[in-house]
């Protein structure tokens, strides 16, 4: 059987996956099969998610599925975040996988309680929503996933006495599993800014997330952490580093859509106030342009961007959000030519040179030389991906290692 949970935690606690930890724990210890636990990332764009916006199944070889569903419900009555006015849980179990159909449409669109109750009593499902049910759309959607590119992480929790206090680690051994286990892991910190990036701060049950590409990676990579003792770990198969929320754009923007859309740079990029970095963009597809942004938590990859010039044919991923795309990540097909902006020296005399006259080059002040072309400023970029520093990372988007 497969069973899913969603919309446990909140801004201020707890966390679905440790949820999920505890369930798979339980059913063990009750002699169940627990044989894949997966961690699915819905669309980051929904305005009622609590944090990452995601939700867990649980694949059960054995056992009744109404005893497992009662102890799944009983977890989540004992330990989800109630009183926070965004979490409203959800509890899934069906006995066959349903059509993938509704995994898709949460991953990348929307999905309403109306319709997902519906498609629960059309499969014979065992659910309960509490309070307005909305984490029923995370939980049918996690037990409907498939996963044809996947991702491992290995998560580890806190004891319950430690909730909200700081969390004790070594940072240099984190910076050492990383250089040890890379390109095989990634997002375990950044070396940029050297700090690590896969330990949260907040309230909740995590410890620390290490991603990667394989079970035995991330595996290998906990091993080498120093760190207060965790009371709990798990391996998570995931869609997270998949690129899996990307659709193919297909002439126009619609919000809440993520995209990965082919096109040309069409205006400078400008600094706005606050550090944001905006251009304008003409996708090859319709002819709408759009307004990209960089936004100021992306740190370095904005001095990239503001690199871009008009001309330039790029491949963008991002979310479109309040009417402007959210770049997650470019890359950079062909280059354009630029055009010297100041006058060149004289190849004869070494005066300086002023215009000619639109499109006729240049003439030398001194000695009358002239260069009839224009003369192009070298561009300081390559051709090739470009990506937010690991801190500013979606969980659903792939890092330029795994291309």
């Amino acid at each position: 059987m497969f069973i899913g949970m969603d919309d446990t935690d909140s801004v201020d606690g707890m966390c679905t996956t440790y949820l999920g930890a505890m369930l798979a724990e339980k059913l063990q210890r009750a002699g169940c099969i627990v044989a894949e636990l997966r961690l699915v990332r819905l669309n980051p764009n929904v305005v009622w998610k609590t944090r990452g916006n995601a939700a867990v199944c649980l694949e059960v070889l054995d056992g009744k599925p109404e005893e497992v569903f009662a102890v799944a419900c009983e977890l989540v009555e004992e330990f989800a975040e109630f009183d926070c006015e965004k979490t409203n849980p959800g509890v899934v179990v069906v006995e066959e996988k349903p059509d993938p159909e509704y995994y898709y449409q949460a991953l990348q669109r929307f999905c309403t309680i109306e319709e997902t109750i519906q498609r629960l009593d059309a499969i014979k499902a065992q659910y309960r929503g509490y309070k307005c049910g909305r984490g029923l759309i995370g939980a049918l959607a996690a037990v409907s996933s498939v996963l044809p590119d996947a991702t491992y992480e290995y998560l580890a929790y806190r004891s319950k006495d430690r909730f909200g206090t700081p969390r004790t680690i070594q940072p240099e051994s984190f910076f050492v599993s990383a250089k040890a286990t890379a390109p095989h892991t990634w997002d375990t910190v950044d070396f940029t800014a050297e700090t690590v990036v896969c330990v949260p701060h907040g309230k909740d049950p995590v410890l620390y997330g290490i991603r990667g590409e394989s079970p035995e990676w991330v595996a290998a990579s906990a091993e080498m952490l120093e760190t207060e003792q965790p009371s709990l770990t798990k391996i998570w198969k995931t869609n997270q580093g998949t690129d899996a929320h990307l659709i193919e754009y297909a002439g126009a923007p619609e919000e809440g859509f993520s995209y990965k859309v082919f096109g040309t740079v069409a205006s400078t990029p400008e600094t706005e106030r606050g550090g944001h970095v905006q251009f304008l963009f003409q996708p090859e597809i319709g002819e709408q342009k759009f307004t990209v942004f960089a936004f100021e938590p992306t740190k370095e990859f904005r001095h990239m961007v503001r690199k871009l010039l008009p001309g330039d044919i790029v491949t963008l991923c991002g979310s479109y959000q309040n009417g402007v795309l959210h770049l997650e990540k470019f890359c950079l097909h062909t280059i354009a030519a630029a055009e010297l902006r100041t006058s060149p020296k004289c190849p004869v005399c070494g005066g300086r040179m002023t215009s000619a006259g639109r499109g006729k080059g240049y003439k030398c002040r001194n000695c009358s030389g002239r260069v009839r072309d224009a003369v192009e400023m070298p561009r300081d970029m390559r051709e090739g991906w470009y990506e937010v520093p690991p801190g500013a990372r979606r969980h659903l988007a792939k890092p330029v290692v795994r291309m």
